[in-house]
Order: structure tokens, then sequence, then C-alpha cells
């Protein structure tokens, strides 16, 4: 639905906009802004007396099914103040899309009213159409009392028969506010239409004014609930579902998995590679004294290739760079899941989440930007300044292009999810002047600090010729079966993650997304080691590209799931939902990539090390 026309441009940069005073004082105070998350409902508890003004801010609305497509409540044609007032708000909320607006309800501090007159209104044909079309669209809106959010639908629509068909329209003109206090301070809020007959939008003429009554009722009652977090956990009848309890299903299947994996690389380790050592290591003995040089006459296997195995690849930046990338993100993914287990978050709203991520990944580009330009020097890089420009550009330039398409889509729709200027210059400032620093100081360090490769075995001049291998060891079986199996392991628990990320779940189990983040991690580390020691089985040493893309292709996998997602397991539609769903989704396949293809890399070269240092050679 397009909420953008003409008569709202001036309330688009006005609800888009900061105070000037503010715009002139965040940059001393940037990381002092970035870390403050202030949410809805945890912080920020106002103490109020008997009869003083309680505040209700008008947030957004937008449709149910596409979360991320959200409008400024007066966007509608409501009741609508003469001068709109905005609440100033953080960067999390602006990050959440809110937007909010002070509203023309009177509320005060213990005190009731029944059916106040809020305004009286004279809507024409095209803003009738208007609000039709948003409850066709089950559009719903969000207010918010002390920073507790109360939601509820604009409307009613109803679907009766097949014949005769039935299509009834109807806005809700009277909403019931019901508040409970404990002492001097609210706790719980809520909105409700239960007893409330909607008006009628069926059958208006194209010329034809319709006149409406916009009116509310407040009813307080006390509660002995003292804190609002046990409020919530109670039964507070929510607009949305209910928080997800333990799936025991995607845990058992998780942790089999994983039994499985490393039973069958412990076997590996302990029953085959233990025989081959001996193996080799016997017949070196028995030939040393008349092969000479000829270490690899007449055998086969992993143990002929150690004069190639420790070559370096092709596009050696490019590989460290992704390594790099990968660590941090390996760093911000465990330090966000790590805070919310500290409790950190306010799960009821994303904001804090957002926040805290600009925040780790500005402060973890130091990772990178070390492990990259550590592993770089190592392996015999010599540009190593282009490896840190290319560290720094592996993410930021594809996040900057997905989201300059997202927020372009958003920005002509009029979605309160388009970003606000001055918000874009602070995620800018801190890009330039906390993450890219710290890369190219991390990539200093790195480079100052790095030791030699220290290979167990030497590397000749001339390549070894790979022999033909056969298909079930090509490139892409490698990437189906690295790829597959962990994306299985945590694929029940993906629904949940999506269905709170882009649906209107709430997910508290950060215990068990830690678990399976671990058991993830745990997984790809091992069937990377399985498929290269397949791979140099085979007389192939080009393992090093080869590890980071086999469990790498996990991302794609997700990917394909966030495809299957979008058509069988939600309601989602329209272009700004669906531009920002595949855009994200896109993302997230890649930063997956990027995780697992580092812990591939390194587990691989971790067990390669392994061994070589184990085989006895001249």
């Amino acid at each position: 639905m397009d909420m953008s026309p003409s008569g709202f441009t001036a309330l688009r940069m006005t609800v888009l906009g900061h105070p000037p005073s503010w715009s002139c004082q965040w940059l001393p105070f940037l990381i002092l802004l970035l870390g403050t998350g202030h949410e809805p409902g945890v912080e920020g508890v106002t103490h109020y007396k008997a009869g003083d003004p309680v505040i209700l801010y008008v947030n957004k609305v937008g449709p149910y099914h596409n979360p991320q497509e959200t409008y400024h409540y007066y966007q509608l044609p409501v009741c609508c103040p003469e001068k709109i007032r905005h609440k100033s708000l953080s960067l999390g909320e602006v990050l959440d899309g809110d937007r909010m607006a002070e509203s023309l309800y009177e509320i005060r501090f213990r005190e009731n009213v029944e059916k106040r007159i809020l305004c009286h209104m004279q809507l024409s044909s095209a803003q009738v159409e208007q609000l039709r079309q948003a409850i066709e669209e089950l559009y719903y809106f969000e207010f918010v009392v002390d920073d507790l959010p109360i939601r509820g639908f604009v409307g009613y629509m109803e679907e009766s028969g097949f014949l005769p068909h039935s299509h009834k329209i109807g806005l809700w003109t009277h909403l019931d506010f019901h508040l409970e206090f404990h002492g001097d301070r609210i706790i719980f809020a809520n909105v409700s239409v239960r007893d409330v007959k909607p008006h009628s939008l069926d059958g208006l003429r194209p010329d034809e004014f319709l006149g409406l009554t916009h009116t509310y009722s407040v009813r307080w009652s006390e509660t002995s609930v003292e804190r609002r977090s046990d409020r919530r956990r109670g039964d507070d009848g929510g607009f949305f579902p209910r928080t997800l309890e333990i799936h025991w299903l995607s845990i058992i299947n998780s942790m089999v998995l994983v039994f499985l994996l490393v039973g069958f690389v412990a076997v590996i380790l302990m029953r085959v590679l233990r025989n081959d050592l001996a193996r080799y290591n016997l017949d070196e003995e028995t030939t040393s004294a008349g092969s000479g040089d000829d270490f690899d006459q007449g055998d086969n296997g992993w143990k002929i290739i150690h004069t190639d195995v420790f070559r370096f690849p092709p596009y050696r930046g490019l590989l460290c760079a992704v390594l790099g990338v990968g660590a941090q993100f390996l760093a911000l993914g465990t330090g966000i899941i790590v805070m919310a287990l500290l409790g950190m978050f306010n799960v009821h709203r994303h904001g804090a989440i957002n926040s805290a991520a600009i925040l780790l990944y500005a402060l973890t580009c130091c990772i990178s930007g070390y492990v990259s330009s550590h592993f770089y020097r190592q392996i015999g890089g010599e540009r190593w300044v282009w490896n840190i420009i290319l560290t720094t550009s592996l993410f930021s330039v594809p996040f900057f292009l997905t989201w300059s398409v997202v927020n372009s889509v958003h920005w002509a729709n009029g979605s309160t999810q388009a970003l606000p200027a001055t918000t874009i210059l602070l995620l800018l400032t801190v890009w330039l002047l906390v993450g890219f620093p710290l890369t190219v100081i991390g990539g200093i360090f790195g480079k100052n600090n790095a030791s030699p490769f220290d290979a167990p075995c030497r590397t000749k001049n001339i390549a070894r010729e790979i022999p033909p291998q056969p298909w079930y060891k090509s490139t892409l079986i490698h990437m189906t079966v690295g790829g597959f199996l962990p994306f299985s392991a945590i694929s029940v628990e993906l629904y949940y993650i999506f269905a709170t990320v882009w649906g209107r779940e709430q997910y508290t189990l950060y215990g068990i997304l830690f678990f399976v983040f671990a058991i993830l991690l745990s997984v790809g580390a091992c069937i990377s080691i399985a498929l290269t020691y397949f791979q140099l089985s085979g007389e192939d040493y080009r393992w090093w590209w080869r590890s980071v893309l086999s469990v790498g292709s996990t991302g794609l996998f997700i990917f394909l799931y966030s495809v299957f997602y979008y058509a069988r397991r939600s309601n989602m539609s329209g272009a700004v939902q669906t531009v920002e769903f595949f855009g994200y989704s896109l993302l997230t396949g890649y930063v997956f990539f990027l995780m697992l293809g580092t812990i591939s890399f390194f587990s691989s070269l971790k067990f390669i090390r392994y061994i070589y240092v184990n085989l006895k050679m001249d």
C-alpha cells in the first residue's frame, strides 16, 4: 500500500529529522549514544502522582503480516493535533522504525474516563478508501504509554459466505485503554475494542463525505505486580503471539548429528590415520636406504603430496580477507548471544540488539584487521595495505549496496523504516571514526606480530600433477555435503529465528541459541576435517579454498531456506517487505559463509599440520 501522498511530504521530513541541538552534540558522545539502547518497557519508568498527566504517543501503523513495513500513524486520516510534536528517540528505536509523536488523548494517572470525545472528522471518499485499503491489509497501530507499547487493529473486516458473498469493513472509532499501576508507577497498558461496534465504511458515494466522532475511555486498576517483566510473563492478552517455548526436537536433532559427526571424525583420526601413519612410516623406514629422494615412488594417498600440500593458494589476499571478516563475525555473534544471556536486551523489541550489533561490529573491526593481516604476512603477502582495504570492504560494500536499495524502497513508499539523514550520518561516522581505524590498527599489529608460516614439509618449486578425481570428490559435491550437514543441525531452530526476526514471535531462549550456535560451529569443523582428509587421499592438495567453500556453502542453504520460508511459512507480501526480506536474507547467508568458511579453514589447517607433523620424512 502506497502511504506517501504529496500531503505527507512535509510530515515525513519532520518525523525523520531530529532537533538541531542534538545534531550538533552527538559527535563527542558517539560511543555513548550507540550504547544506550533505551527500550520501551525496561528503563525510564516514570513516577506519578494522582492526577499527573500521562502522555500517550502514537507511533506507527503497518500490515500485520509485514513486520518491516511500517508507516507513521498520522499518515492515515485520523485525529491529529494542529502542530505535531515528536519525541526524541534512541538509535535502537530509530532503527526499529519508531517515529513517536504526541497525541490528542488526555490521560491522567489513576483517573478513569468514560467515553470522552477525541475529535470530529469529515472524511472525503479518497480518505475513506485509504482507510478501507489499510483495514483490508490488516493494518495494526502501535501507541506508547510510559515506554509501554500497546497495539490494536485499525479496523474490522468480515468475509462471509460464497453465495451470496458478504464483504464488510468497519473502522474502530472508540478505544478502551486499560492501565494497571502499582504505587506511583505504571506496570501494564493495553487497548481493547471488545464491547465496541465498528463504524461501517461501506456504501459511500464518490462525492459524499463521511462524518466520524472518535472517542475513548480510560480504566485504571491497581495490581500487586511490582515489575513490568513479571507482568509480561503472565497472561496479559498480548497482541502478538506468546514467547516461544523450548523446542526439544531441534535440540535432539542437533545433538544426534553432532555425536555422529564427532564419532565419525574420531574414527578417522584414531583408526584410519593411525593405520596410514603406521604404514607410511614403516614404508619409509624399509625403503629409506635405497629410495633417496624418491619419497613418493610406488606410494599413493596423502603422503606423497607432502611437498605440495602447503603450497600457498592463488588469491591469497582475498582468502585472508575472508578469514579476517569471518573471525570478526564469529566474535560479533558470540558477543551478542552472551549479552542476551546476561539479560542486557528487552526481548519484546529489537532496537537494543540492533544498537549492540552496530557497536560490536565497530569494535570488532580490529579482529578482522589483525587476523587478515597476520595470516597474509605469514603466507608471504607483501601488499598489506591493499589487504587491509579489501578486508574492510569485504562486508561493508555489499552491506551498503543492499541497504541503499532497501532504504530507497522504504523512502519511496514513505515507510518509517527509511533511516533519517542524521542517523545515516551517525552510522557513517561510526564506521569512519571507529570501524575503519580499528581495522587499520589491527592490521598493523597483525603484520608486525606475524611469525613465519613454519610448514612441517618443504614445498617444491614445481607443482605435482593432480590425478583425475572421481565425481564424488568434486568441489560441487563437497559444497553440497559440507553445507547440508551443518544446515540440517540448525534447520529446526532456524524456523524459530526467522519467526522472530521476520514474524511476530518473541524469542527468549538464548541459552538454547548459544547451544545450537556451538553445535553449528562444531559440526562445521568436523565435516571440514572429514572432507579435507578425503580430498588429500585423492592426491589433491588444493585444499585451501576448497575448505572455505565446502562448509561456507551453508550460507547458500540458509538463503534457500529463506526463500522457502517466504513462500510457505509466512504471509509476507508487497514490494517493501519483499525487497527487505530477500536483501537482508542474502546478507545473512553471506555472513554465515564468512563465519563457517573461517571455522572450516582453520580446522582443516590444524588437521593437516597434525598429520604431517607425525609423518616421518627425510
